[in-house]
C-alpha cells in the first residue's frame, strides 16, 4: 500500500514499510507534480523507498523564471530541514532533477545538509551545447556521498566531461549511466525499451545505492 497525500507543503508518496525518505526537488521547468516527478515517486516507492517532493519559490509562485541561487540555496536546506523534522524516523537523502539536484549539491557544498547522501536525476553539468565543467566546482566541497543519474545523451552533460568530474571526486560519487536516455531519460523509439523499464532502473539504482549508504 503507498500512501500519496499533500503535506509540509510537498507531496509525500509513501510505501508501506518504507526504510529511507528522498526529498526531490523538481527541474526549472516543471513542477513537483509533473509526470517525470510523479512516476519517479511511483518507481521509488515499489522499492520501499518514500518521496517528498517540494518545490522552489518561483515555482510555488507561477513564475516561469528560475529563482537565483541566493534564494533557491536557501529554499534547498529549508526544505531538507522541514524533512528531516518531519519524518525523523526514517534515514534521509535529498537530491532532485536537473536544476533541483544542481540546487541542492550547491547547498551542501556550502555547508553539509542533514543528510546520508545526495542523488542527482539528470545533473546539468552545463548549458546545452556549451560544454563546461564550471558547475561542477562547488562539488568538490560537498561532503556527503553522491550517486549521478544520467542518460548517455544527455545534451546537458556530456558523458566525457562528466565521468572526469565523477573521478576526480573520488570514491564518495558514484554515476549510474542509462543507455539511451537523454536529460529527461526518453530514449529513442529505436531502443526497444518502454518508458516504465527507464524508471524502474532509475529507482532500482538509486534505492541499492542508498541502502549501501545505510549499510556503511
Amino acid at each position: 500500500m503507498v500512501d500519496v497525500r499533500e503535506v509540509a507543503g510537498g507531496l509525500l508518496t509513501m510505501p508501506a514499510g518504507s526504510r529511507a525518505l528522498l526529498a526531490l526537488a523538481h527541474g526549472a521547468g516543471a513542477g513537483m507534480r509533473h509526470s517525470f516527478m510523479e512516476q519517479l515517486a511511483q518507481a521509488l516507492a515499489r522499492e520501499g523507498v518514500a518521496v517528498w517532493r517540494w518545490e522552489f519559490p518561483y515555482m510555488k509562485e507561477g513564475r516561469r523564471r528560475p529563482d537565483r541561487p541566493a534564494v533557491a540555496v536557501p529554499a534547498v536546506r529549508e526544505a531538507v530541514d522541514e524533512a528531516a523534522r518531519s519524518w525523523p524516523e526514517l534515514p534521509l537523502f535529498a537530491g532532485g532533477k536537473s536544476f533541483g539536484g544542481r540546487m541542492t549539491s550547491t547547498a551542501a557544498a556550502e555547508s553539509p545538509l542533514p543528510v546520508a547522501g545526495l542523488v542527482f536525476f539528470g545533473f546539468p553539468l552545463h548549458p546545452a551545447r556549451r560544454p563546461s565543467i564550471d558547475r561542477a566546482v562547488h562539488l568538490r566541497q560537498v561532503g556527503h556521498p553522491v550517486l549521478f543519474l544520467s542518460g548517455d545523451r544527455d545534451a546537458l552533460a556530456e558523458l566525457s566531461l562528466l565521468e572526469p568530474v565523477i573521478d576526480e571526486l573520488g570514491a564518495g560519487a558514484t554515476l549510474h549511466v542509462v543507455r539511451g536516455a537523454d536529460h529527461g531519460f526518453h530514449l529513442l523509439k529505436r531502443s526497444g525499451r518502454t518508458e516504465d523499464e527507464v524508471f524502474e532502473e532509475l529507482a532500482a539504482k538509486a534505492a541499492a545505492w542508498m541502502d549501501g549508504q545505510m549499510s556503511a
